[in-house]
């Protein structure tokens, strides 16, 4: 059974609450997003391999794969 990854998510900036969607990379972890409206710069959270797994609603790509 092949398992379906997820690119679309919903991140949320941790200082001003904006939500945005975006198209996560397939094949690598993004280190750096700039925020839309307060344009703090976010980082991965420690243990983390990037942003989205740090302040989306999904994981991304290459986690899921792990994990799956």
């Amino acid at each position: 059974m092949r398992m379906k990854i997820k690119t679309k998510t919903t991140l949320t900036c941790p200082r001003c609450g904006f939500k945005k969607e975006e198209i996560m990379p397939a094949d690598v972890c993004q280190f750096f997003y700039q925020c839309q409206r307060c344009n703090e710069v976010l980082k991965p959270k420690e243990g983390d391999c990037c942003v989205f797994c740090s302040y989306a609603d999904t994981r991304c790509p290459p986690k899921q794969i792990e994990e799956a």
